[in-house]
């Protein structure tokens, strides 16, 4: 029946709206390949994360408090990045820490928000969801995800379940890309350095693809490999499970 199907409300990251809309419409395409129901308002905004970074405690408050409006009612919110699930789930209740009311609305919302991987996997209850990828693949463990919210063996299930895939694990898998959004603005040089051994170590793994769950850290890394000229295909989780994964 309808009312039994699961229904989410889409979070769609900035640099995923900005620049690379297609990751947006291949996790849609699995939400509703699995029956779920969904919902994307348009008048979202950022989630506040590049003013909280950068010590705009003010002004990340006013995307917060945005966003905690125009989300509270949803069943559940999942998002194409684990940095802006991140923010919401970790640092949200931090912004509201000292305010009551809009306290208890960002825990509210915090314990429903979800990066893609978190939901398939330990919301629903699914690995298989139908993915196709002839080849080799590895996994690169993106900062926030693994570190703040656990998002560790969810990934891995699914690319292990999707039909054709050997999983390959890089050495340092965990190590950051160097991105980190205004760090490699600031430190280029240190960024460059930690791209480049994030890179040999992808290339030696003897993969034809890289799979990540946030579009920062592979469009660092994509961009790397490119100027390498390695022939290393990089995509964002939705795309592989969607079965883009060979475009």
């Amino acid at each position: 029946m309808t009312t039994n199907q699961p229904h989410a409300t889409l979070f769609i990251q900035c640099l995923v709206d900005g620049f690379y809309p297609e990751v947006a419409e291949a996790m849609v395409k699995v939400l509703r390949r699995l029956g779920v129901r969904l919902d994307c308002p348009t008048d979202q905004t950022c989630c506040g994360q590049p003013a909280f970074n950068s010590g705009y405690r003010h002004e990340a408050r006013k995307a917060a408090k945005r966003f905690i409006a125009l989300f509270e009612n949803s069943e559940a919110i999942v998002c194409p990045s684990g940095s802006c699930a991140t923010m919401v789930r970790r640092h949200y209740p931090e912004l509201f820490e000292s305010d009551g009311p809009w306290l208890e609305r960002a825990l509210r919302v915090a314990d429903k928000t979800y990066e893609l991987s978190q939901y398939l996997v330990d919301v629903l209850g699914v690995a298989d969801v139908g993915a196709r990828f002839s080849g080799r693949v590895t996994f690169h463990d993106s900062c926030h995800p693994l570190r703040y919210l656990g998002v560790r063996e969810q990934p891995r299930k699914l690319i292990r379940a999707a039909a054709g895939t050997e999983l390959v694990e890089m050495v340092d898998s965990d190590r950051c890309c160097g991105f980190g959004g205004a760090f490699s603005v600031k430190y280029p040089k240190i960024s460059t350095a930690m791209v480049d051994y994030k890179a040999r170590r992808i290339i030696e793994a003897g993969v034809d693809a890289v799979v990540g769950c946030d579009m920062g850290c592979l469009m660092n890394i994509g961009g790397y490999l490119g100027r390498m000229g390695a022939d290393v295909k990089v995509r964002h989780l939705a795309q592989f499970l969607a079965g883009t994964g060979e475009d």
